[in-house]
């Protein structure tokens, strides 16, 4: 039985035909790839070597001819973005973005929590221990974004599926609120339902945004 690989989020399907529809990102048909492809091509490769009496290209070679490999070495890279290169690569390789993104997921509960207990017992001081933690909610959204940012474009290469779109919908919600909030706050101090109502919305977005984030990472 062949495999396939979603070039988008890496799900692997087992059948003679990829699915119709990525289960997991929702990527159509045509970004599914053979799994056996890369090793069929090498394998073609060596024997067609063995056949014209030569060489396979080693590690790091290309086929060709020798004008082919005679070609000027291209355009030298800036030292800008070989640094850019290696430190989005690090946030990759570390798992920058599930980090980052544990201090909304995990401020905006207490937020909400903070503002009902305050609604509801009467207690101003949580109300602006709620406001303080929008703060750092706030301040934590750059690095979340640009993290976010990077792990869509070099994991999941950049591939625009509903999931995505609706993860990328759910972030701009939840900017758009905490900003709301902290607005309301400066304008109109108290635990007003309307202060409280926005922050159900942004706990609603961030619920939405890790869920997609755990259905890309355990593929289910």
């Amino acid at each position: 039985m062949k495999k396939w690989l979603c070039t988008v989020c890496g799900y692997i399907h087992s059948g003679d035909e990829p699915p119709e529809k990525c289960p997991v990102c929702g990527a159509d048909k045509s970004k599914f790839v053979a799994v056996e492809q890369e090793l069929d091509d090498d394998k073609n490769l060596a024997e067609k070597s063995r056949d014209n009496g030569s060489a396979a290209p080693g590690p790091g070679e290309k086929s060709g001819d020798k004008d082919e490999q005679a070609k000027p070495e291209p355009a030298a890279v800036p030292r800008w973005a070989k640094l850019y290169e290696t430190l989005t690569g690090l946030m990759i390789r570390h798992h920058a973005h599930p980090i980052s993104v544990h201090v909304p997921n995990g401020v905006i509960p207490v937020s909400v929590f903070f503002l009902l207990a305050a609604a509801v017992f009467g207690i101003t001081g949580l109300e602006k221990a709620a406001f303080y933690n929008d703060i750092a909610v706030f301040l934590s959204l750059p690095v979340v974004i640009f993290s976010g940012y990077n792990e869509w474009k070099k994991k999941y290469n950049s591939g625009f599926t509903t999931l995505f779109i609706i993860k990328f919908s759910a972030a701009a919600l939840v900017c758009i609120s905490v900003f709301t909030a902290i607005v309301w706050h400066l304008v109109n101090p108290g635990a007003k339902a309307g202060f409280v109502i926005i922050h159900m919305i942004m706990l609603a977005s961030v619920g939405v945004a890790g869920f997609i984030g755990g259905k890309l990472v355990f593929k289910d």
